[in-house]
């Protein structure tokens, strides 16, 4: 049943408000003519029925009717509404005339512009054009082109009535009315007067119930983000996944402080894990935007990036990605900032206050996680490096007095012809004897005097290194003593400590370091420890390098072993000294790390060495160990091909095991499809002669080597014709590989060619 139009009688004055007498009509005639044109301006009943009808709890269906009434009141093409939200500072449109905008249209605001529209009283009309050029443009998107006129009505709130300070909080839009602007304007002021009330509860209820949502979103959140505490990277990546999600960001970085070197590390940065790009990024952390929300503790919503002073366009040229805004804010712990929050491009409009309100609560969320999921890590740690020492415990036996007393008080003097020389062989000593070869190098180095070290702890130490390593086919001791030999060879054959390339302090950590850098390797690579998930992996691959940072943590628990540390008469300062140069040679030794800083050695070698320059001195010690861990290429052919037999035992054992995992090997590892001769040539020419011509060019007396090489070169390329007659004949590359036939074959076609 259709609603009934009011009986007009009812609002008229009853009698009991009527003046009588002619000489009062007279004195209040101009009165009745001003209430008799309201009566004609509006009819009451219509606002009634109009306040009657708004009970909806959603302002744009408030607004529906709204804009309805007005357009028959106004006689005018439609109507709408930009709400303006002093707090969000921005303008909004989500209803034009009747149709309700899926996205609604959002500008912007400034503090100024919010002030100007103070200036236009309520009954005062203006056009489009004397407002700002953002609202112009927000009206234009509104509007279809060729509409007509607009008239904008702004209506304001009285904040405080003591002060009289009012603030702006819609603009009526009336499209091509046909009724005059003073008629629209007290029609509009009318009926907000009974309606503002209800539509700004009804916004404030909307914005309330936004929130509400929100914190339960953030509660999910939690429990999603408190499921990834055992993995600080994945929890990092849910983090920014979540913070992008919630405020409907493109973009996400997270930085956390690295408080000793006072920067700030990108964990996630453009929702890109360091994992998965080739490059760290660091800032200080004092610069730029996160620099500056670390420093602060403030949150950051910067509207125009390239506005912003802080703001650094070099990243958006390099990447080719174009910053709009960006919301910016800190992570706590319980007591500190810990990291940097930043989000980039809000979809469809800018970063507001309810973001800056998510993001304040969010990032309680990440600290406490963050918290959590690092104490999780130390204890995971802990119990992984139990379970370690355990199995290194059981696996290994203890040293005997009686066993460093045969090194010490051996009777043998242990001279071998030609013993300095790079084309010595190490691994034809006998590995009973090698313990007395390694005291021996250290002695011939001046090791002993020069740092006073005792003779029967150093003995002992020497003989739990031996007894770390494993009996694998080629990362055994056997390796170890061949490594170390070769920095003996250096040191003494480039006068390393008498030309001031190292100190002797120096010296000692690289022999040190060799004889090391392989302490209970497993005789698979870091590959393989990450994809089965080792303990191994779990405790070093969130910082790469797993095999090498073993051998270190190895290497300093031997020497924390009682009766082991032979560095003890050392002082405080050469001794963490010592540490950290023998951490940084045996993580050298991965090649991984090498390729990232050949070409700096390259450049080293091109233009000189520098004694003086600290990086010169670490880019020299990490090309020597790289040689150590490779000169067994610098042999003669016979025992290269030894050592390959060694190295591809090796290679086809992991091979073996990734089949059984079900994965597929490289070939090289896979004894069904590797190609020996390819993957040795393969290996010599890109890479061990590559590094052992730089040593050459800094050293000339390594000319020896590069020449081995360029020999062990012809002698592979000459072993793939034999390669490929056995391989007809039904054997594997390895089955050739160990034949008898091979280097008699490879001698054979040298000597032709000779």
């Amino acid at each position: 049943m259709s609603k009934q139009e009011p009986d007009p009688d009812l609002f008229i004055s009853p009698n009991y408000c009527k003046k009588l007498g002619n000489e009062v009509l007279e004195d209040t005639k101009i009165e009745q003519e001003v209430s008799i044109a309201k009566i004609e301006l509006s009819n009451p009943a219509k606002i009634l029925q109009l306040v009657e009808s708004l009970t909806d709890k959603s302002t744009r269906k408030l607004e529906v009717k709204l804009n309805r009434y007005l357009k028959t009141e106004c006689e005018s093409k439609a109507t709408f509404l930009i709400s303006l939200h002093s707090i969000a500072e921005e303008a909004v449109v989500q209803v034009f005339h009747e149709r309700i905008l899926l996205d609604p249209l959002r500008v912007t605001l400034s503090d100024e512009t919010l002030n100007a529209l103070v200036n236009f009283q309520i009954n005062h009309l203006t056009g489009s054009e004397q407002l700002d050029p953002k609202i112009q443009g927000l009206i234009k998107d509104v509007v279809p082109q060729g509409t007509g006129e607009v008239i904008v009505v702004p209506v304001l709130r009285q904040e405080c009535k003591e002060k009289e300070v009012s603030y702006p909080v819609y603009l009526v839009c009336i499209v091509n009315p046909v009724r005059d602007s003073l008629y629209i304007s007290k029609i509009v002021s009318e009926t907000f007067n009974y309606c503002l009330t209800l539509f700004l509860n009804t916004r404030q209820s909307e914005d309330e119930r936004r929130l509400k949502a929100e914190c339960q979103s953030l509660l999910l959140v939690a429990r999603k983000l408190f499921s990834h505490l055992g993995d600080l990277s994945d929890l990092l990546k849910e983090i920014m996944s979540e913070a992008r999600r919630l405020t409907n960001a493109e973009r996400c970085s997270l930085f956390l402080l690295d408080p000793d070197h006072l920067h700030l590390v990108a964990k996630v940065f453009d929702g890109v894990s360091p994992s998965e790009r080739s490059t760290e990024v660091r800032i200080a952390a004092d610069q730029g935007i996160a620099g500056h929300v670390a420093a602060t503790g403030q949150i950051l919503n910067i509207k125009d990036a390239y506005k912003h002073p802080l703001f650094y366009k070099g990243m958006d040229e390099a990447t080719g990605f174009k910053t709009r805004n960006i919301l910016c804010f800190p992570i706590r712990d319980e007591d500190n900032i810990v990291g940097v929050a930043q989000l980039c491009n809000k979809i469809n409009g800018h970063f507001d206050y309810f973001d800056e309100q998510v993001a304040n609560a969010f990032s309680i969320y990440c600290g406490i996680s963050i918290m959590h999921s690092l104490v999780y890590k130390k204890i995971q740690d802990a119990q992984a490096r139990s379970r370690l020492s355990n199995e290194l415990m059981l696996y290994h036996m203890q040293v005997s007095r009686q066993d460093v007393l045969d090194v010490t008080m051996c009777p043998s003097q242990h001279e071998m012809p030609h013993f300095s020389k790079f084309s010595f062989t190490p691994r034809n000593i006998l590995l009973k004897e090698s313990p007395c070869f390694v005291l021996k190098m250290m002695q011939d180095l001046g090791f002993i005097d020069t740092f006073r070290i005792k003779q029967d702890i150093l003995v002992r130490f020497i003989l739990y290194v031996r007894k770390g390593y494993r009996d694998v086919p080629y990362h055994n001791w056997s390796h170890a003593f061949s490594v170390a030999h070769f920095a003996y060879l250096a040191l003494k054959n480039f006068e390393l400590v008498e030309k001031g390339y190292f100190t002797q302090l120096e010296a000692l950590a690289y022999f040190i370091s060799c004889l090391c850098h392989d302490i209970d390797h497993r005789g698979t690579t870091n590959s393989f420890q990450q994809q089965s998930n080792s303990v191994l992996a779990s405790l070093y691959s969130s910082e790469g390098s797993v095999m090498e940072r073993h051998h270190l943590s190895q290497t300093i628990c031997t020497l924390n072993t009682e009766g082991c540390n032979f560095l003890e008469s050392l002082s405080k300062d050469d001794y963490v000294k010592c540490l950290d140069l023998i951490k940084d040679m045996i993580l050298a030794t991965d090649l991984a790390s090498h390729y990232k800083i050949h070409s700096r050695q390259l450049t080293l070698a091109q233009e000189g060495y520098d004694k003086t320059q600290p990086e010169h001195r670490y880019y020299l010690a990490s090309l020597l160990m790289t040689c150590a861990d490779l000169s067994d290429q610098t042999k003669d052919w016979a025992e290269t091909k030894k050592v390959a037999q060694l190295i591809y035992a090796e290679f086809f054992a992991q091979g073996d095991l990734e089949k059984k995992m079900g994965k597929t090997p490289a070939n090289m590892m896979d004894r069904e499809k590797a190609s020996i001769p390819d993957h040795q040539l393969e290996f010599l020419t890109q890479c061990c002669i590559c590094i052992f011509r730089i040593l050459a060019t800094i050293f000339p007396h390594a000319k020896v080597l590069v020449d081995a090489i360029k020999q062990n070169i012809l002698c592979w390329e000459s072993s793939k014709r034999i390669f490929e007659k056995f391989k007809l004949e039904g054997k594997t590359s390895y089955e050739v590989l160990v034949s008898e036939e091979l280097e008699f074959e490879v001698r054979s076609t040298l000597d032709n060619l000779n």
